[in-house]
């Protein structure tokens, strides 16, 4: 990755937390008549301007020496995996939750860009009514769905390769996880006639993925996973089916939450198979931030998913009561200390400001949700919590 691109990605494109403004909000602001546009104003609009100056970069300008795959294709590498001691030469072996810096992320580190700009963009241009953000977050679209020359095709099949064993797996598909955010773009950008030319192939783009990932046998294993990777691709399909119109995935979405996802919860809250990792912090907090941005997306007053109670007792309130604490004070953590430890990497960086609490402090009407949501850092720099933090703009989520 160009040295430029590396220092937008790992300054993330945001600035530091107008501290003034948040002080003066109440928590019970945040509920009805809080107005998310005027807090989130100078934060986005910092970003945003500084992004009308950067030119698109999709995947097509870092060639995978290692894909199998061609010029656009998205690829790569497993993060966990490394050469075997024993065996230099033959198949990389895991190391759970131990990244290799070596592995090929040069794609996802674009895609991560993008997805950082276009909803900063949008979130400017709902603020502002310029069009000039707009403009520049289409311009994005149109080199990575519409442009020949630049496209990434639409689907998934040269991701979480392992070097010497596995040309791409079906875990991959959480790299799209960062492609929600800009659905949600599109969607509002859509609304108010802004797309142009570019409406049609963008909207088709996104329902070729999504008819990708819900028949190839990659998407049908990732979808029956039983932890952190289900929700994600739940929630890939579920706002991917809300652009493209699909009332049948949506429909699927809600059976996969009661049957399926919600059922990841143990009764205390906790997250058993998220536990069980070497990153047991960041992956519990990961897995509850999208699968409360999943009961955001889907939940309907007539099938209500906030409230939804499983057999033993617990909801998806039951899962923000259990990481409350530890969220307020990290030291706290592990919940057993027989049984769980901190994360082996990324410890110091967690946490940060994720939408598990604006969202579910507006929904349950937890002051205290809100008050942890602003007390948060909001623009986080470290490459790692970037990916884990695919939703960062919560102007076009509760505009």
């Amino acid at each position: 990755m160009h040295r430029r691109w590396q220092a937008l990605f790992f300054l993330a494109a945001t600035v530091a937390v107008f501290v003034g403004l948040a002080a003066s909000v109440r928590a019970d602001d945040a509920l009805p008549g809080f107005d998310m546009k005027q807090y989130e104003r100078q934060r986005v609009l910092t970003a945003a301007d500084e992004y009308l100056t950067e030119e698109p970069i999709t995947i097509t300008a870092y060639p995978a020496a290692r894909s199998a795959g061609g010029p656009h294709d998205y690829y790569s590498e497993a993060d966990y995996d490394w050469p075997d001691p024993k065996n230099p030469n033959g198949p990389y072996i895991g190391r759970d939750g131990y990244s290799n810096p070596d592995n090929f992320v040069a794609h996802r580190a674009a895609l991560i860009r993008m997805s950082v700009q276009v909803p900063a963009l949008t979130a400017a241009y709902l603020i502002t009514g310029d069009e000039k953000y707009a403009r520049k977050a289409v311009e994005h679209l149109h080199a990575w769905f519409v442009d020949p020359k630049t496209l990434m095709n639409p689907s998934l099949l040269y991701s979480q390769a392992i070097r010497n064993k596995f040309t791409g797996r079906s875990i991959g598909i959480i790299d799209t996880l960062h492609l929600v955010e800009v659905a949600r773009s599109i969607d509002l950008l859509r609304q108010r006639h802004l797309l142009g030319d570019d409406e049609a192939p963008v909207i088709q783009w996104f329902t070729d993925y999504e008819k990708w990932m819900r028949t190839h046998p990659y998407g049908i294993t990732e979808g029956k996973a039983k932890n952190n990777h289900a929700t994600c691709y739940w929630l890939q399909i579920a706002e991917f089916a809300t652009l493209t119109g699909n009332q049948d995935d949506l429909i699927e979405c809600r059976k996969r939450f009661k049957q399926q996802l919600l059922p990841q919860m143990a009764a205390d809250g906790s997250f058993p198979e998220e536990l069980r990792r070497t990153k047991p912090y960041c992956y519990s907090l990961f897995n509850l931030d999208q699968m409360v941005m999943l009961c955001k997306i889907i939940s309907t007053p007539e099938d209500d998913l906030w409230h939804y109670t499983l057999p033993n007792g617990a909801t998806l309130h039951t899962g923000l009561e259990f990481m409350y604490p530890y969220v307020v004070d990290k030291s706290k953590w592990p919940p057993n200390p027989k049984v769980h430890a901190p994360d082996v990497m990324w410890w110091q960086y967690w946490p940060v400001r994720s939408c598990a609490w604006l969202y579910g402090g507006i929904e349950y009407n937890e002051p205290k949700y809100i008050d942890l949501w602003k007390s948060l850092d909001a623009n986080p720099t470290v490459e790692e919590v970037l990916r884990n933090l695919p939703i960062r703009q919560p102007v076009i989520w509760l505009n």
